[in-house]
């Protein structure tokens, strides 16, 4: 199985500025990240910046790195140009690992390779695992994933899914349920390279401006998206502040 990971990163933050460039231990986090990555079975590993200061650092620890435009409106559009500028051909496979993930685990950079690599009848693959806590549970910040039988995502919200018609989430989870746990979507994604180059250009989705939710565009177009469903949750993803704080203390 071959793949590249591409690791998207810009300086533009609105809650945490210059975030690829935080100090983790004494290294920024952008190069935290393509350690990890570095560590997963893929055929090479890039950085997709809009930041010259980004491809410096890059360049100066051996870890690869594409300059694409600063404009882009998503990390998808940015992975599109970095497959291009890579030439990439169509009928090969990218892991998008997110620039602020710098505990990811490289075991599920290969999982989530592989799973794209199993099933032709889906043009992307993502991760998610069994939510733990009803906090969880209920935060709109927690993306929730409904998959089938063969573990095909259905849907993601930000709403609390599945929901039980006869009482609430709380006495729910509160009683236990046959049903299997929640899943809570890991913002990992594989992509076939020619759907990847497709994707920026597909009509918004009503769903996805009302999720925030850009996976909800491939399935609103009537794409397929494969979930490997992990029993580790992921490491700590750098967000805010106090994430980064967390993090730190992880490498003291």
């Amino acid at each position: 199985m071959s793949f590249t990971v591409i690791i998207p990163a810009r300086l533009a933050s609105t809650r945490l500025p210059n975030k690829p460039l935080a100090d983790i231990g004494g290294m920024p986090m952008i190069l935290r990240v393509a350690q990890r990555a570095l560590k997963s079975g893929a055929s090479r590993t890039v950085v997709a910046t809009d930041s010259t200061e980004i491809i410096d650092i890059c360049k100066a620890s051996g870890v690869s790195a594409v300059l694409t435009r600063v404009d882009h409106a998503s990390g998808s559009d940015r992975l599109a140009e970095a497959c291009d500028v890579l030439g990439l051909r169509d009928d090969e496979r990218v892991v998008n690992v997110q620039g602020d993930e710098p505990l990811i685990d490289p075991a599920l950079i290969d999982a989530v390779a592989g799973l794209l690599a199993q099933r032709s009848d889906c043009v992307m693959s993502t991760a998610a695992h069994a939510i733990g806590t009803l906090e969880e549970l209920l935060n709109p910040n927690v993306v929730k994933v409904v998959v089938d039988a063969h573990n095909t995502a259905l849907y993601f919200s930000r709403s609390p899914i599945p929901a039980a018609r006869d009482f609430p989430a709380q006495a729910w989870w509160e009683a236990g349920s046959t049903l299997p746990a929640p899943l809570r979507h890991v913002g990992i994604y594989g992509y076939q390279v020619g759907f990847l180059r497709k994707f920026p250009a597909l009509p918004q989705a009503p769903l996805e401006r009302l999720e925030q939710l850009e996976q909800l565009r491939a399935l609103w177009h009537g794409h397929r998206i494969s979930v490997h469903v992990t029993h580790e949750a992921p490491g700590t993803g750098v967000d805010t502040a106090e994430d980064l704080e967390r993090v730190r203390r992880l490498f003291v």
